[in-house]
């Protein structure tokens, strides 16, 4: 389980988080629902060890203590992001991003079993493996960037916005493969901007508004919700949901 306390981070003057908490089990789909500039992004790379935060922080993964913990042992712990815009080696083919995500110790014994998980998984980078990832559709590019987070073997993975710019066809295609990837038991921790095909997929769900965490629930209870529904149409309610 991903456990986090106290995640505070501010930009200058500006408080970007304050005191957020929140956690995700293995084999669960936890999403965070907020506005633009709420702080979703800033959050998934606090996690991740990418910004500084205030000394309070807390990161536990498994019960091991990460909140001092540079990025890339993080990741060695077993924590992977899939960073919004993808974060992709556009030069580098398929078959080399997909081997450059299985650089972590905790994976590189198992890099084949987990390629073939990964190409079970999207059946189409199997078809492309030879293929310059900048030349791929938007579509494609997204499949890589899960792919290789993937083959780090990871318990928890975050992801940032994975359905932006996705045709409607393509997003019910991720949705269904974030699906697998959780039945397998990875927890999945999802930032998102289309909150209605994410709360159908999600176990969980927590409301970020202005830096803090204002709500959560189960997913089913979430979409329910007369407040979370007024978000969709924009301008997030302040009222908790729990």
């Amino acid at each position: 389980m991903l456990e986090v306390a106290d995640i505070s981070v501010s930009y200058g003057q500006h408080r970007a988080l304050s005191e957020v908490a929140l956690s995700v089990e293995r084999g669960k789909i936890v999403v965070i629902l907020g506005a633009n500039g709420a702080g979703k992004t800033t959050l998934l790379k606090a996690i991740a060890g990418l910004l500084p935060c205030a000394p309070a922080k807390r990161v536990r993964l498994g019960g091991r203590d990460l909140s001092r913990v540079a990025a890339h042992d993080i990741v060695e712990a077993g924590l992977a992001l899939v960073p919004e815009g993808r974060g992709i080696f556009g030069e580098l083919t398929v078959a080399e991003n997909l081997l450059l995500g299985a650089n972590p110790k905790r994976a590189r014994a198992d890099e084949a079993q987990q390629r073939a998980k990964v190409l079970t998984l999207f059946p189409r980078l199997g078809e492309r493996l030879k293929q310059t990832v900048r030349t791929m559709s938007g579509g494609e590019q997204q499949m890589v960037a899960i792919g290789r987070a993937l083959m780090s073997k990871p318990d928890i993975l975050l992801l940032d916005e994975p359905s932006l710019g996705l045709s409607p066809l393509l997003v019910r295609e991720l949705f269904s493969a974030l699906r697998v990837v959780r039945d397998s038991g990875v927890g999945l921790l999802l930032v998102e901007q289309n909150a209605r095909e994410s709360l159908a997929i999600a176990d969980r769900g927590y409301l970020l508004e202005n830096g803090e965490i204002v709500g959560q629930g189960k997913a089913a209870a979430l979409q329910s919700d007369p407040a979370v529904r007024r978000a969709y149409l924009g301008g997030l309610a302040s009222k908790a949901v729990t």
